[in-house]
């Protein structure tokens, strides 16, 4: 599926992240009707007013004919009766003026889901869109705001308790007028907890009973900008890093939608919240890696553990290689895979790799003096050659060699094949356990090739320039990233962030990637991969195409089940 600019996580406008509340125009909506169905009963009244800064900017009040009867017991509750709606307009009428009057307003209503159902269902009747407008419900609000000091959320109880200057009369413009100063109250209250933007106002039903809701003034000071985000505890220690394209909506995310099991423990001991402003999304995924990699918090699992990363080593500069797994790689001669997260991920690539070339399995040196009696298990069992008991040709274990360096560096199928065979053998004598076995072996092996692969194209571009559809860009080099600058071209350095790679010796593309730089390379390679449709590449020292053939996937499909 092709991605558009619109998908791209860039830094949008302010009126698209957080329009400021004094800046909002609301448009109060109530509606009466017939009842409480909007596919079968009729609305009978229908009344509006709009509101920016606390301002009153218009109103709206029309009766309307239901084309259908009005039950007496509605004409009990509102006063309307059948006299007074017969000559009054129908709804299709009336909607090409309550659409103008409503324009791009936020809409609002005390549970707006009941008159929304009804307009919408109008429009649908009359051949119109459905009301694409930003709503607020003043119901989820009140919860959340003032539940403890009425006895219920009901517009009528509310009015009277907090002495609003007009009362609900299940009329619906004095309705609306009710319903708008209780918005008003209600934000005012909301300010306590750091609303400030309508993407707050929206977003703080949501945080209704959090434990740690009164930390919410924590995010007062984030911009709805893109960058990284710290939290702190009392002393200063980090607790936290992350990043986003919006710093202030998901911060407050973690008072609300975000459910881990951490975020609690976390919130607890968070006493500061700092942040890095960057140009991109790009830029912010970065230097969250760097903090992450210098602070190592406690409550970042992703990313942290990169002092343990290992690799696996085919040991080309002796006469009869093999594989291990070792801790850090050498300039030797050698042949490298990854760094691997993880060693029972480095010991899945390693029987991957002999499963498909035999390979000898035995450790330590061997020399004429210190051989074997007998062949190793390995070889008894025919799946490795077992040069360490005598017996075997140096060319014909060279070949092998040459095999697997092939199927590692340049054909990918000649190690995948027979995995692929042995996956469905097994399958077919119904040994589903062992083929799964093999099966994430395979995965194992073609995961961490494909992003060498990657990486290592990346570092091969040397001096990189990548400009983004927002107008802002970044400079990579050898896979690193040297600069980035923002939509008005000014260049960034983060409070020194940046400056320290300047001092840095370019890494060679040449030598396996070391642990430190692993991450961050593959962060900005998977980053531009994604994008790769829609940024724009100015220069280039390297090449970025490659001539290998593509690695099949093992990855098993999630089940319907």
């Amino acid at each position: 599926m092709a991605i558009k600019a619109s998908d791209l996580p860039f830094q949008r406008s302010l009126d698209d992240l957080g329009e400021a509340l004094r800046d909002v125009t609301f448009c109060v909506i109530d509606l009466e009707t017939t009842g409480g169905n909007a596919s079968t009963c009729g609305i009978t009244e229908i009344g509006a007013v709009k509101y920016k800064g606390g301002e009153c900017l218009g109103t709206f009040q029309t009766l309307v004919n239901p084309g259908c009867a009005i039950p007496p017991e509605i004409t009990v509750l509102t006063g309307i009766t059948q006299s007074m709606v017969i000559p009054a307009p129908r709804i299709e009428s009336v909607l090409p003026t309550l659409l103008e009057f409503i324009g791009n307003a936020v809409i609002v209503g005390h549970n707006i889901r009941f008159d929304l159902s009804f307009l919408n269902a109008a429009l649908e009747r009359s051949g119109r869109e459905r009301l694409a407008n930003a709503t607020v419900d003043t119901v989820p609000l009140a919860r959340r705001l003032v539940r403890d000091e009425v006895p219920n959320c009901k517009l009528s109880t509310l009015a009277e308790r907090l002495r609003l200057g007009h009362r609900p009369t299940h009329r619906a413009l004095d309705d609306a007028i009710t319903t708008g100063e209780l918005l008003h109250v209600l934000i005012e209250r909301a300010a306590g907890l750091g609303v400030t933007g309508l993407d707050d106002l929206t977003a703080l039903p949501s945080m209704s009973g959090h434990a740690q809701a009164a930390k919410l003034r924590l995010t007062e000071h984030l911009p709805r900008v893109a960058g990284v985000y710290l939290f702190k505890n009392s002393v200063g220690d980090v607790l936290y890093v992350g990043k986003a394209t919006n710093l202030r909506s998901r911060v407050r995310s973690y008072f609300s939608t975000d459910s881990r099991r951490k975020i609690g423990p976390m919130l607890r001991e968070t006493a500061h919240i700092d942040f890095v402003v960057h140009p991109n999304p790009l830029a912010a995924a970065v230097h969250e890696i760097r903090l992450i990699h210098q602070h190592q918090p406690p409550y970042n699992r992703q990313a942290k553990p990169w002092g343990r990363y290992v690799y696996v080593k085919l040991t080309l500069q002796e006469q009869w290689p093999r594989l291990s797994i070792v801790k850090d790689p050498k300039l030797d001669g050698a042949l490298y895979i990854g760094p691997v997260h993880s060693r029972s991920t480095a010991q899945k690539i390693v029987e991957a790799i002999h499963s498909s070339v035999p390979l000898r399995r035995c450790v330590g040196r061997i020399g004429t003096r210190s051989l074997r009696d007998a062949p190793c298990t390995a070889a008894q069992l025919g799946v490795s050659m077992c040069p360490c008991a005598g017996g075997v040709d140096p060319d014909e274990y060279a070949a092998i060699v040459n095999r697997a360096v092939k199927g590692i560096t340049e054909d990918p199928s000649i190690l995948c094949e027979p995995l692929q065979q042995r996956m469905m053998e097994l399958a077919c004598d119904e040994r589903f356990e062992e083929a799964a076995d093999v099966r994430d072996r395979a995965d194992a092996l073609t995961r961490t090739l494909y992003r060498q692969r990657r990486n290592d194209q990346l570092r091969r571009a040397g001096r990189l320039r990548v400009d983004l559809p927002d107008g802002s860009g970044v400079i990579i080099l050898n896979g690193e990233l040297q600069s980035a600058w923002d939509r008005n071209g000014e260049i960034e350095n983060g409070q020194g962030w940046l400056e320290e790679l300047f001092h840095l010796p370019p890494s060679s593309f040449f030598e396996p990637i070391a642990r430190d730089i692993s991450d961050e390379v593959n962060c900005i390679a998977a980053w531009l991969e994604k994008y790769a449709e829609i940024v724009s590449i100015h220069h280039c020292e390297g090449g970025l195409a490659t001539q290998l053939p593509p690695l099949p996937t093992f990855t098993p499909r999630a089940s319907n089940v």
